[in-house]
């Protein structure tokens, strides 16, 4: 028979995983060392379960309210399931297998990310940690402005040449760069992206303590930054969180003048940045063009719908199988002959998001991540007005990173799967968290 001491020696503490917020910001701050960034997701996964196996799973409403526990589950089988069920006849059966068990990891990772912002002390630390993160991503990258190099990518360089004596880029790949590349260096031109879809914490941040002027001067830096990081999907990003941030702060009339204070500053840039001046002209040319030339003007992108199209006419149910795409692409590329806009071979993945569930994962797959965006959009619609105040900046993210009218990375990608997932985790964690009364 298990004594109350036992009892209470098994429980998990009351404030959760004290650890947890360190974790997950070492895991964002090790993004531009992917091999890194994997190993800490993995022990920290495993951490996490063999703590709460050992504990039998007793006191889990003290790390996290049943209703997170919920969600958390409920959002990660809704993304886990499709690849599980797309296996079964994926066109690379290996591949396929493999990436469905790998990514059994993510499950307890969302639970030690839920519980890290389950208590108010843990939002804190972990909302606060993304703000300064993202502030020193978007500083490093003004320096790259000024200077022609970023001071974190180039000790981060420095480091990895001095441990293996190869730099992290190749001088040849690093010369046909043309845009702001940051901290994740010229080898990872994901920069605009990931601080487009990061910056709601920041923002909010900036509004809190500093107001109206803080805002506004957070928005204008990492605008630029986004601006010159190239990636016009993230400029749609980026607008959707000015628009729901703002709004609230400034109130419509005074955003749209932001707004249009943005669309200045990006003629203005333009002006003195033929990258970006290129990446305008495309934008624009798309508007006008014929089917050729919105081909060229997203370069490349409609040619690879077209194959995503043929794919889903051929495997409707199930789709080709996560990470499947590269395969098939050859079978459906509708202009086979004609050199890709991208470079060489074939495409890796849809690059928009209903399209790689559709193509990959099948109808099945879509209605799986409908019923988890359904109940995530359920769980916003009953919670408190003070729940959704605490969670708004992991709601925004989350938003306008899955946000299906524009173009995205692979979401079944090891780096931006998991960066979608750690947002849908910090979601339900901030939203149905436990009542802080209750763990002081």
């Amino acid at each position: 028979m298990t004594t109350p001491v036992a009892e209470h020696r098994l429980a998990p503490r009351a404030d959760g995983w004290r650890w947890a917020p360190a974790w997950i910001l070492l895991f964002v701050a090790l993004w531009p060392a992917p091999g890194y960034a994997e190993a800490v997701l993995a022990l920290g996964a495993l951490a996490a379960l063999f703590q709460l196996v050992l504990r039998r799973f007793r006191g889990g409403n003290q790390l996290l309210s049943n209703e997170a526990w919920a969600l958390t589950s409920v959002m990660f089988f809704a993304y886990w399931t499709p690849e599980l069920i797309s296996a079964f006849d994926a066109i690379d059966h290996g591949r396929a297998w493999g990436e469905a068990a790998t990514d059994l990891r993510y499950l307890p990772f969302l639970w030690l990310v839920a519980s890290a912002v389950a208590n108010e002390r843990g939002r804190k630390i972990t909302f606060g940690g993304l703000a300064i993160i993202v502030a020193i991503w978007t500083i490093d990258a003004l320096a790259q402005v000024v200077s022609g190099t970023s001071p974190l990518f180039f000790g981060i360089d420095a480091l990895k040449q001095a441990m293996s004596g190869h730099p992290m880029c190749s001088a040849e790949e690093a010369a046909t760069v043309d845009r702001l590349s940051g901290f994740l260096g010229p080898c990872n031109l994901k920069l605009g992206l990931v601080l487009a879809s990061l910056s709601p914490f920041g923002l909010f941040a900036a509004g809190r303590r500093f107001g109206l002027f803080g805002w506004l001067l957070a928005a204008a830096a990492m605008g630029v930054v986004i601006l010159l990081a190239g990636a016009r999907a993230a400029w749609i990003t980026y607008a959707l969180v000015l628009l729901f941030s703002g709004w609230r702060l400034l109130g419509w009339k005074k955003l749209a003048g932001v707004f249009a204070a943005a669309v200045v500053l990006l003629v203005g840039m333009a002006l003195v940045s033929p990258q970006l001046a290129k990446r305008v002209q495309l934008t624009t040319a798309a508007m006008t063009a014929d089917e050729a030339g919105v081909d060229v003007a997203l370069s490349g992108r409609a040619r690879i719908w077209q194959a995503a199209g043929c794919m889903i006419g051929e495997h409707p149910i199930n789709g080709v199988g996560v990470r499947n795409f590269r395969d098939v692409f050859p079978q459906c590329d509708p202009t086979p002959t004609v050199a890709p806009a991208w470079g060489h071979g074939p495409a890796l993945h849809a690059h928009q998001i209903v399209l790689e569930i559709l193509a990959e994962t099948g109808v099945i797959g879509l209605l799986l991540w409908l019923a988890g965006a359904a109940l995530a959009w359920r769980a916003w619609r009953y919670a408190t007005m003070d729940a959704r105040d605490r969670a708004r900046p992991a709601m925004l993210a989350l938003a306008v990173t899955v946000f299906p009218f524009n173009t995205h990375l692979a979401f079944y990608s090891t780096f931006w799967g998991g960066l979608a997932l750690l947002l849908a985790a910090l979601y339900s964690g901030s939203l149905l968290a436990r009542h802080d009364a209750a763990t002081h």
